[in-house]
C-alpha cells in the first residue's frame, strides 16, 4: 500500500473571514479546497490564523472589563484559547460536513487547543512589536497603558495600537496527542494562531503576552508530524520578487540557496512574505524530500499536482 502523502496546511487570514458571520461562511469554501487534497489521496492536517478572532476576544474583554470593574483582565494567553476553540468549533464542523456530502465517513475531524512553547529569555520580549486590537485615540492608548500595563503604539497616523511580542515557537506541547491522532486517520486542526503561547516554570506552564507567528508554528508542526509537505496559503498565487516593480517575477521553483539569497536581498516583506517565506526555507531544508509550498487556498490542490504556486526544495 502507498504511503499517503502527509500535508500540513496553513490557513490564512482569508480562509476564515474577519467576523462570526463571514467566518461561517468562510469556512465552507475553505473545507471544499481541504477536502479536495483527501480525495487527491493526502493525509492532511490543519493549521490557521487568528488575526482579527483574537483581536475581537481581546476587545470583548475589555470591554467587559470596563462594564464590571470587579472583572479582571483577560490575559492575551487565554484569548488565543478563545479563538482556537471557535475557530476550531466552526471548521471542523465545515470540514465533517464537507466529508460527508461527498461520502466520505471514516475520517473523524477533532480540534486540539494546543499549547506552543517559546522561550522567555527571547529577544522578542524585549522589543515587542506585534500589532494587536483595534485602534485607539491617544488619551485611550495611555489609559490602557495605565490600567493594564499593555505597551501601545503609534501606528502610521492611524492612531495607537497594541503591540506584544512575537517569539518563536520552541515546543509544540500537545504534539505526542496530535502525533497519535494524526496517526490514526483523524483530521486534525492544531496550533491555531501559532498556538497559545507559554513558558515553562518548572512543571508549571505559564500563559505569555506574545502572538507566535503561525507559518512559524506550522513549519514545527510539520516537522515532527515527519510531514512530507507544508502548504503556506497566502493571497497570492505565487511568490514574486521586485514585487509591484516594472521587473516583477513570479517564481515557480526556488532552492532553498537562492531562496535565502532573495530574502538576504531584502525582496520580501518582513510581516507579510517574508515569515512565510522563511518558514518555507527552513521546512524544505530540514530533511530531503520535504517540499513547502506557498499558495493560493483555490490553488492547493494544483499546486501539490506541480501545476502552481511557488514551491520551495532543496
Amino acid at each position: 500500500m502507498t504511503r499517503k502523502k502527509r500535508i500540513v496546511i496553513a490557513l490564512g487570514g482569508n480562509a476564515l473571514g474577519n467576523t462570526l458571520p463571514e467566518q461561517m461562511a468562510a469556512v465552507k469554501i475553505t473545507s471544499k479546497a481541504i477536502v479536495d487534497l483527501i480525495e487527491e489521496g493526502c493525509e492532511v492536517v490543519v493549521t490557521h490564523g487568528n488575526g482579527p478572532q483574537v483581536g475581537m476576544v481581546n476587545n470583548a474583554m475589555i470591554a467587559l472589563t470596563h462594564e464590571d470593574p470587579k472583572q479582571p483582565n483577560t490575559p492575551l494567553s487565554v484569548c488565543v484559547a478563545m479563538s482556537q476553540a471557535y475557530i476550531g468549533y466552526d471548521l471542523q464542523n465545515a470540514l465533517r460536513e464537507e466529508l460527508l456530502n461527498r461520502g466520505i465517513t471514516n475520517i473523524p475531524v477533532a480540534t486540539m487547543i494546543t499549547q506552543v512553547r517559546v522561550d522567555e529569555n527571547d529577544p522578542a520580549f524585549g522589543a515587542p512589536s506585534k500589532p494587536i486590537g483595534k485602534f485607539v485615540t491617544k488619551e485611550q492608548a495611555e489609559k490602557m497603558e495605565q490600567d493594564y500595563g499593555y505597551i501601545m503604539k503609534e501606528d502610521s497616523g492611524r492612531g495607537y495600537r497594541r503591540v506584544v511580542a512575537s517569539p518563536k515557537p520552541v515546543e509544540i506541547v500537545e504534539i505526542g496527542t496530535i502525533r497519535t491522532m494524526v496517526d490514526s486517520g483523524d483530521l486534525v486542526i492544531a496550533c491555531g494562531g501559532g498556538g497559545i503561547p507559554v513558558t515553562r516554570q518548572g512543571n508549571h506552564l505559564k500563559g505569555a503576552s506574545a502572538v507566535i507567528d503561525k507559518d512559524f508554528a506550522s513549519c514545527l508542526l510539520a516537522k515532527e508530524l515527519d510531514a512530507d509537505y507544508l502548504i503556506i496559503l497566502t493571497a497570492v498565487e505565487k511568490v514574486a520578487v521586485n514585487f509591484g516593480k516594472p521587473n516583477e517575477e513570479w517564481l515557480s521553483d526556488l532552492s532553498v540557496e537562492k531562496a535565502q539569497q532573495y530574502m538576504a536581498e531584502g525582496h520580501f516583506a518582513p510581516g507579510s512574505m517574508l515569515p512565510k517565506v522563511q518558514a518555507a526555507v527552513d521546512f524544505a531544508s530540514s530533511k530531503e524530500g520535504r517540499t513547502a509550498l506557498i499558495t493560493l487556498l483555490e490553488k492547493s490542490k494544483e499546486g501539490i499536482q506541480g501545476k502552481t504556486g511557488t514551491r520551495f526544495h532543496i
